[in-house]
């Protein structure tokens, strides 16, 4: 299997990873006949833990569209190169990292995180279009 097509695949369990917290924190903390009520008005105040886990996974969903784009456009069109691989796997890798580093709030080195995952996609673009 190409790398692309592997990483499009896995990134369904990343996708998981960042519902996952964002999920059970917001269960538990507003309880379930809230998260299954029409959510009308305001919600209850939450935990900085659920508001970043939030933040965390509408960061994610910013960048998971081009990842995905890029990915299928490189594994169908089986025009993978070093750039195309090297860039999925760092977007990959810096996502997972990405993640608790927001949920607990470390400064700098997430928005590093979030760079590298940049570069990444970078990367797959330039991979494809040159």
């Amino acid at each position: 299997m190409q790398m692309q097509i592997f990483l499009l695949v896995w990134s369904a369990a990343l996708l998981a990873l960042y519902l996952g917290p964002q999920s059970i924190l917001f269960h538990t903390e507003l309880g379930i006949k809230f998260a299954t009520g029409p959510r009308d008005g305001d919600a209850p105040a939450t935990s900085v833990y659920l508001q970043r886990s939030e933040k965390a996974l509408r960061n994610f969903l910013e960048t998971y569209g081009a990842f995905i784009a890029l990915s299928a456009a490189a594994g169908l069109s089986q025009h993978t190169n070093g750039l195309t691989q090297w860039g999925g796997a760092t977007y990959f890798a810096a996502r997972i990292v990405y993640l608790p580093l927001y949920v607990f709030g470390v400064p700098l080195v997430r928005s590093a995180a979030w760079l590298i995952s940049a570069a990444g996609l970078a990367a797959m673009f330039f991979g494809l279009a040159f």
